[in-house]
Parts: C-alpha cells; structure tokens; sequence
C-alpha cells in the first residue's frame, strides 16, 4: 500500500468533502473544514441530499444520505448530528423504522433501487445501518444518544431483526450485525444472525453485479467488537490482505457494485478509498498515527 499514492489520488479525483475526511483520517485536518463541505449537502429541514449519497442525486433529504452525515459526524462532532436526528424523526413510520427513500424531486442519475423503493413499509436494511452510524456518534454527543428518534429506531431494528426466519439479503444482514454491534445487551441476537452468515464471510449480494460480494470486514470492519465472533481471524487476516491489495494504480480504491452515473462513480471511489484506510488504520494496517477528529 503507498500511502502517498493515496494523497495524489484524493487530490486529483475525489469530492472536497472526502479530500477533508481523509485529512483527518491522517490527523492533519481541521474538523471545521470536513463539517463545511458537509454543509453544502444539508437542506434547510435538517437532512441531507444532493448526492452525499453518490448513487441518489436529487436534492431533497433523504434516510440514505443521513448514513453519510453521521460518518463526517463521527470524525467531526457538530451539533448538526442531533439536528439530523431531530429530521430524522419526521420521517420515521409509525413502527419506528425509516422508509427506504422518499419520494424523488429529481430521477436523473439516480439508481433504480432508490427510484423503486416502497415508502409504504419501513426498511430494516436503511433503518439498522442508519442508526448503527448514529450510534457510533452517540458514543461521544449526548445529545444523540438521548435523541428520541435514535430509541424508537433502535426498538424497531432489535424487533425486526428478531423476527427473521432465514437469510435475509446480504445487505439487510451486513447492517443488522452493524447495528447489533452498537448493542450490548443484544448478543444473543448476534448468534441467531451468526448462523446465516457463511464459515468464510463471503456472501454474493443477490441483485448486484456479477462480482459483487460482501466479506467479514463489510461485517465487522474494527477489532473488539462483537461481531468479531462471528469469523476466524484467519478469514480477517486474509480479508485485510485482499482490502490491501485492492489499491489501484492511481492510489485509491473502487467498488464491484454498480455504479449509475459518472459523477456518483467518481464519489463513490473517493468515499470508499476513506473507508478503507480507516478499516486498515483501526485493525493495524495503517502506520501513521491518527490525530483529532480521527
């Protein structure tokens, strides 16, 4: 992995909001710089839009674009997190879970699966990863952690998530044991879901591209926590190496899933090259030193 490689690419290709992310990750960045990129993509109501979530470009606040403000949130602390929660709470159904997006403004650009969604039901698969993120956040603003929005979406996902019979798609189970990561007294649901995770981790994603899998870093990316049960370290190991080696020859990562546009290509292997040296930094992979706000 070369480091420096990395710099050039962010330089040369990802969004500022992502060159911001990366300069804290390294511990050389101001978190007020990485909260002003972020501000360009939060409306007036409290939510996100605009294509902080790359494959969803209309303007108005969407669920999945509140996923990518806690994780700005997460190395930035604002008090815009309980705000976002405070939009949050206007959108949620009345079981406690958020729809898997809202009506469109704008179609062009914008993947098929947001364009499709059903607002009529809540989506766990939204919902668990949603408040995964926000308590990650918590873990530092009281505010979000006491937030209303934040218990009735977290009863939700401890119910729905109880109530699964078999497998559920692969995202919906990645999220699910993020989100039972976030909460202690819920190990016994994090063995139920163990058992439809395969021995080695890895899991094609039913409706993706034809290499689209997801492996044991996409379930349990840090080390302490308890998901980590769930695979060998041999399997984390050999998911580090191959995380590692994913690196391109212009310095940054990209993703096997479908990408719809070529502005949300281009944001999406900014966003990804940030999450993947942040996995390799919190499991030993990285050698410098994080600083504040990483």
């Amino acid at each position: 992995m070369d480091i420096d490689k990395v710099a050039s690419f962010m330089a040369g290709h990802a969004r500022l909001l992502d060159r911001r992310r990366f300069e804290l990750l390294m511990g050389e960045g101001d978190p007020a710089g990485a909260l002003a990129a972020l501000e360009g993509y939060r409306n007036a109501d409290g939510g996100y839009g605009w294509g902080l979530e790359p494959d969803l470009r209309s303007p108005e606040s969407q669920p999945g674009s509140a996923l990518h403000a806690f994780e700005v949130f997460e190395q930035a602390p604002s008090p815009r997190a309980a705000e976002l929660c405070d939009w949050l709470q206007t959108v949620t159904r009345p079981d406690g879970g958020l729809p898997f997006a809202l009506p469109l403004t704008v179609t062009q650009a914008t993947a098929p699966w947001w364009q499709g969604a059903d607002r009529s039901e809540s989506s766990l698969q939204i919902t668990a990863v949603t408040a995964a993120a926000a308590w990650r956040v918590a873990a530092q603003d009281p505010a979000v952690a006491a937030h209303p929005w934040l218990a009735r979406a977290s009863a939700y996902c401890l119910e729905a998530i109880s109530s699964l019979k078999e497998r559920p798609h692969a995202y919906v189970l990645a999220f699910a044991v993020r989100f039972l990561d976030t909460q202690p007294s819920a190990s016994d649901l994090l063995d139920r879901l163990g058992a439809f995770v395969p021995p080695d981790g890895e899991m094609h994603v039913e409706g993706g591209t034809e290499h689209e899998m997801l492996r044991p870093l996409d379930f349990s990316p840090a080390p302490g926590l308890p998901s980590r049960r769930l695979f060998t370290a041999e399997a984390v190991a050999a998911d580090l190496d191959r995380l590692e080696s994913l690196q391109r020859e212009d310095g940054g990562w990209t993703v096997d899933y479908a990408t719809i546009s070529q502005a949300g290509a281009l944001d999406w292997r900014g966003a990804v090259t940030v999450d993947a040296l942040r996995i390799l930094r919190d499991n030993g992979r990285l050698g410098r030193t994080p600083g504040r706000g990483a």
